[in-house]
């Protein structure tokens, strides 16, 4: 199962580390799951670490962005995707790599806690992206067991 995280999820996954994180971490530690990633997804994260209220230090941060891209595959082709299946368009214009990171890679999950995205759910069900928050994924998974 391929899937893309949000920035959101991997601030509540390195920084906080989020209980409701705990069966996407089993997951990839028992190789059930690829986290799809690239550059312009992991700039953001490189950013967003940065922010004062996460009060990080630089090994932190460097130990969060190592710990991040130890676990990931990296999705930086670019691949040419048939336009009649065209992507919403997000509220947010940076959140848009995210969903154009989760069609290009296939990714069966976008994985988010935000609400610009979340508002997207029907119209990237109907192009085979699945989009929720992790406690969503975790519950889908145990349904379908």
């Amino acid at each position: 199962m391929r899937l893309v995280l949000d920035t959101n999820v991997w601030v509540d996954w390195l920084v906080f580390d989020d209980p409701s994180i705990a069966p996407l971490k089993v997951a990839q530690q028992a190789r059930q799951v690829d986290i799809v990633v690239n550059e312009p997804c992991l700039q953001e994260l490189r950013r967003v670490l940065t922010y004062p209220q996460f009060a990080l230090t630089s090994t932190q941060r460097a130990d969060h962005l190592e710990a991040a891209e130890r676990m990931v595959v990296r999705h930086d082709d670019a691949l040419s995707v048939s336009r009649h299946n065209a992507l919403p368009k997000c509220h947010d214009p940076d959140d848009q790599k995210f969903l154009e990171l989760a069609r290009a890679a296939s990714a069966d999950w976008l994985l988010t806690r935000d609400k610009a995205l979340l508002r997207l759910r029907r119209r990237l069900l109907a192009l085979g992206i699945r989009l929720g928050s992790p406690a969503d994924w975790s519950t889908a998974l145990l349904r379908a067991s």
